[in-house]
C-alpha cells in the first residue's frame, strides 16, 4: 500500500476520533492540499449498506470524459453519452472493471455495471489524451475533497473503519492508502492525510 498517514499528533496506530462528522485533511508530499483525493470510510457494516446509485453518467464532451473521476458504489451501472460529434471508443484493461464501449455515437444501449470495488482506468482508443477513473466504494460513506484538500463525512455510524484515501495523481494500479480510525459520538474531528507519493 502506497503513502503515508499523518494522524492527529500523538495518536497510536489505531486512533479514536469523537465525530458526528468526520473531517479529513489530504495533503501531498509537501504539504499542498490535493483537491478531488477521494475518501472512504469501510467496514463490513459499511459493505452491507451499500446500494446502487442511480442516474450515474460520465459524458464525453470535447473530446474529454466529464468528470473525470467519478466515485460510484459498488453495483452502480454508469452511462457512457457521446455528445461529442466524433465517435469514441471508450474501455478499460482495468482488474476491477475491464470493459469495452467500440466506436459510437449517442449513448450505448447498455451501461457498464461495476461490480467490483476498487480503481478503473479509463481511455479512448481513438483519442489518447482522454483518460478518466471510475472509483467504485464499498461503503455508502464516501466524499471528495475540496479546493482547499478536505473532506467531510456526515452522518456515519459510530464503530471502527478503515479510512481509504485515493488520489488520481498516485502512481497508476495504486488503490490509496488506509488506516484504522474509530468513531464515536461527540464533536466534529479532524484527520490529516499525507500521500507521499503524490508531489505537486
Amino acid at each position: 500500500m502506497r503513502g503515508v498517514f499523518a494522524g492527529l499528533a500523538g495518536l497510536a496506530a489505531a486512533m479514536a476520533v469523537s465525530a458526528a462528522e468526520l473531517r479529513v485533511a489530504v495533503r501531498d508530499a509537501r504539504g499542498q492540499p490535493l483537491p478531488g483525493a477521494v475518501v472512504m470510510l469501510e467496514s463490513p457494516q459499511a459493505s452491507a449498506a451499500v446500494r446502487p446509485m442511480t442516474g450515474v453518467e460520465m459524458v464525453q464532451r470535447d473530446k474529454a470524459f466529464v468528470p473525470e473521476v467519478l466515485v460510484v458504489t459498488r453495483g452502480t451501472a454508469v452511462a457512457f453519452p457521446n455528445h461529442d460529434t466524433v465517435r469514441h471508443h471508450v474501455y478499460s484493461l482495468s482488474p476491477v472493471k475491464p470493459f469495452e464501449i467500440k466506436l459510437y455515437a449517442g449513448t450505448p444501449a447498455n451501461p457498464v455495471v461495476f461490480d467490483r470495488a476498487g480503481v478503473a482506468l479509463l481511455g479512448c482508443n481513438i483519442h489518447d489524451h482522454m483518460v478518466a477513473w471510475v472509483v467504485v466504494a464499498d461503503t455508502p460513506h464516501h466524499a471528495r475533497a475540496d479546493a482547499r484538500g478536505e473532506a467531510r463525512l456526515h452522518g456515519v455510524p459510530p464503530g471502527g473503519y478503515a479510512l481509504v484515501v485515493w488520489h488520481r495523481d498516485l502512481p497508476v494500479g495504486a488503490a490509496g492508502v488506509r488506516r484504522a480510525v474509530t468513531l464515536r459520538e461527540g464533536a466534529p474531528a479532524v484527520v490529516e492525510a499525507v500521500l507521499t507519493e503524490v508531489a505537486r
